[in-house]
């Protein structure tokens, strides 16, 4: 017999939890994914893997490995989003602020800013579970959005990325929503209208 691997899960997942800055709408997405996990994806590969040991030898059974490795993985993934949910610090962009707050750059501020070549670049400061590089949704954590915190309309602030150092000028800076892509069920997912054992 086998001895049992333990279950990794992702490094940013263990020790005490840290404060996950996040948007409404990202929070809801983590929410949405958790519940179809636990709602649809885990019960439908559950039944794969009833299905798949009653046909014989589990040591050669593909579809018996494949989806117990499934398994694994969605409780993997239930046990991070858990985590997260429970760390999240919802900061709605939208939301009135102070004065003096309104005017410089937190998390939720949509920034332009002109680039050391002139270039106009419009980015949205959001948590880590919303990094969207399509949108313009860059990470509180980023070293870009570490360079705008704080700064004001005018400013020049100093960019220290690992490949290069510039300078930047902020030219706006607004606090309104931000799109953040719904959670959608994944194509080929198990929970997919299919029913078990059909190719």
């Amino acid at each position: 017999m086998r001895a049992k691997r333990p279950l990794r899960e992702p490094v940013r997942d263990k020790g005490p939890l840290e404060k996950n800055y996040i948007t409404p709408a990202g929070l809801q997405r983590l929410k949405d994914e958790k519940a179809f996990l636990l709602t649809k994806e885990r019960p439908a590969v559950t039944a794969v893997v009833a299905w798949a040991a009653g046909n014989g030898d589990r040591g050669e059974n593909a579809d018996y490995q494949y989806s117990k490795r499934r398994l694994r993985q969605i409780d993997s993934r239930i046990r991070f989003l858990t985590r997260r949910i429970d760390a999240a610090v919802v900061v709605d962009p939208a939301a009135p602020r102070p004065p003096a707050a309104a005017t410089r750059v937190f998390f939720g501020a949509t920034v332009t800013y002109r680039d050391a070549s002139g270039a106009e670049h419009v980015v949205r400061i959001v948590g880590v579970d919303e990094v969207d590089a399509d949108r313009g949704c860059i990470s509180w954590r980023s070293p870009l959005a570490r360079a705008l915190m704080k700064a004001a309309v005018g400013d020049r602030v100093v960019l220290r990325a690992p490949t290069k150092t510039e300078e930047l000028e902020v030219l706006e800076i607004e606090y309104v929503p931000i799109p953040i892509e719904p959670f959608r069920e994944p194509p080929g997912a198990e929970a997919s209208p299919v029913r078990v054992g059909t190719p």
